[in-house]
């Protein structure tokens, strides 16, 4: 099988190594695909909250675009979790980043399917902002 024969998803994650597996699992499933991409940084929703021009919030949204364009990226998830060094503060406060980094990201990439991920103490992963009705969280691949 070549890599065109693939299916992908984006993941939008921290850089802590304690949240790839989960989220990675969690997105495969999710979007039913065999990869994904992971693009990472410190406290991603942090920045994406913040909807700046910086030049991380740049990187990280041609990175996605190179996820969506040439993998054809089946729907991106941006994660945030607990105990984050790159953004510390509370579940409450970083969930309302999170978010806010959700509807910045729909706005970019209007016809994708986003949901922001949280990974709580003991690396469960939960939907904590759905995709909107019309986008399911769970797409089958085609037979």
């Amino acid at each position: 099988m070549s890599i065109m024969d693939t299916t992908f998803a984006t993941a939008l994650n921290c850089m802590d190594g304690r949240v790839q597996l989960p989220v990675n699992a969690a997105v495969r499933a999710m979007f039913g695909v065999a990869y994904v991409d992971t693009i990472t940084a410190p406290g991603m929703v942090r920045f994406l909250a913040d909807e700046c021009d910086a030049a991380e919030t740049k990187a990280v949204l041609s990175h996605t675009r190179v996820s969506l364009d040439k993998h054809g990226s089946r729907g991106i998830a941006v994660a945030a979790h607990h105990d984050c060094a790159g953004n510390p503060g509370s579940e409450q406060a970083q969930k309302d980043q999170l978010a806010k980094a959700v509807t910045f990201l729909r706005a970019r990439f209007a016809t994708c399917r986003i949901v922001g991920l949280w990974v709580d103490a003991d690396g469960a992963v939960q939907v904590a902002v759905p995709a909107p009705s019309g986008h399911p969280d769970r797409v089958e691949a085609p037979s």
